[in-house]
């Protein structure tokens, strides 16, 4: 087996040093804040299983790259809504570590959820589901 030169672990820790990490209690706080975007990058199974935070956009982690970017074919509006403070998450904070950070390489500035949706409920936080396919 190849070995690394940084181990995944390695590179959250790195995307933590440098990002902001908001704790689950000071989100749910926001929820009410018309100028707070939360964004949930897990997987639409990880929703339909586990529930999402009610207001949330749903951008998945293989494409949120391509959704910021004005200059990409996949390019989403809600990431052009100037002067609002746009914070990601994911199931544990792992996931959304990494895109903070390489949305901030790329210019755009965000936070994530540090512990992600994991503590959510047991925390307080509503949680909504997707209606059933019939």
């Amino acid at each position: 087996m190849t070995e690394l030169k940084k181990t995944a672990a390695q590179m959250v820790s790195d995307a933590r040093a440098r990002v902001e990490e908001i704790e689950t209690a000071d989100l749910i706080g926001m929820l009410d804040d018309p100028n707070v975007v939360i964004v949930d990058i897990r997987d639409v199974r990880e929703r339909q299983r586990s529930g999402f935070i009610p207001g949330s956009v749903h951008a998945p982690r293989g494409m949120i790259e391509f959704w910021v970017d004005p200059d990409s074919p996949y390019y989403k509006e809600v990431f052009a809504q100037d002067g609002k403070k746009f914070v990601f998450h994911c199931a544990s904070g792992w996931r959304s570590a990494l895109t903070t950070a390489t949305l901030q390489d790329m210019g755009f500035e965000a936070a994530h959820l540090k512990e992600g949706f994991s503590t959510w409920e047991k925390q307080g936080g509503p949680v909504e589901f997707p209606e059933k396919k019939t």
